[in-house]
């Protein structure tokens, strides 16, 4: 007579060779996302491909092999033979762990840091971060949160070309539809730490800025009340209303800020059980 497998024993050799199949199929999906070609015969060369060094194929054990040598300090981590895109990316983070949005200060980590360590290892970033004529809507301090940060940037595109950008390094797609575009908010948030997302994105002209294309920001402070007088606080508030010069309040930027006349539209006080 046959020996009986037993349910216990059973469940645990599928439980192994599911185990089995998750690493196999980890192992493969790593391999595809470090696969540069597009085809098996296919060889793509960096920006200065004259100068890499290709030897001819030689047959050693029956097998054709292929050796290639890059021009040292090439990297395909930024794909500027790509199509591309200008686009606006709406961000929301918690800041409790992060030094500020921007990278600028050297204190790590950075809300802007992070953004770009997914980019570049999604391969959505064209060229470096100057190239991609990035910029940002503003910068938030130490701690603090935002539900409605607005950054604009080149992405890599699948879309076909509609226009050249006059000789420069890759194309420019200048439609607005999104239909059979990447998804950039899943691509990009799958490689995001939890507090920080991509909420949505949409297509805008080159000569778009994050910062001084905007037409209005709202900030939100969170305190608690303690002994202060609300009363006293909300009459004081009534006065920043209106159209003011704020050149006393900022750093001064010359070679970008012209006018310091703002405009408050709304300032309020309000209890919150959140």
């Amino acid at each position: 007579m046959g020996t009986q497998v037993s349910d216990g024993d059973y469940v645990a050799s599928l439980q192994a060779r599911v185990k089995e199949l998750e690493a196999e199929n980890a192992n493969l999906l790593s391999r595809l996302a470090h696969c540069h070609c597009s085809q098996d015969d296919q060889i793509l060369y960096g920006p200065d491909y004259k100068d890499a060094k290709v030897t001819e194929p030689k047959k050693s054990n029956g097998e054709s092999q292929r050796k290639i040598r890059n021009k040292p300090g090439y990297s395909t981590a930024f794909l500027s033979h790509h199509s591309k895109r200008y686009v606006a990316l709406k961000v929301m983070y918690f800041g409790k762990r992060f030094y500020g949005f921007s990278a600028e200060a050297q204190m790590e980590p950075s809300v802007e840091s992070e953004i770009f360590k997914a980019l570049k290892t999604t391969r959505l970033l064209v060229g470096d971060k100057k190239d991609s004529q990035y910029s940002r809507c503003g910068r938030t301090d130490k701690g603090v949160s935002s539900v409605g940060q607005v950054i604009a940037l080149f992405l890599r595109s699948k879309l076909k070309i509609s226009g050249v950008n006059n000789g420069s390094s890759g194309e420019y797609v200048f439609e607005e539809k999104h239909e059979g575009e990447l998804d950039y908010v899943r691509v990009i948030n799958r490689e995001l730490p939890n507090d920080i997302r991509v909420l949505g994105w949409c297509p805008v002209p080159v000569d778009f800025h994050a910062r001084f294309s905007c037409l209005s920001r709202e900030y939100k402070y969170f305190f608690w009340k303690e002994n202060l007088n609300i009363l006293a606080m909300k009459t004081a508030g009534t006065k920043l209303l209106g159209e003011h010069d704020f050149r006393n309040f900022c750093k001064m930027d010359a070679a970008n800020v012209h006018t310091y006349m703002r405009c408050i539209s709304m300032f309020d006080i309000s209890p919150t059980d959140l």
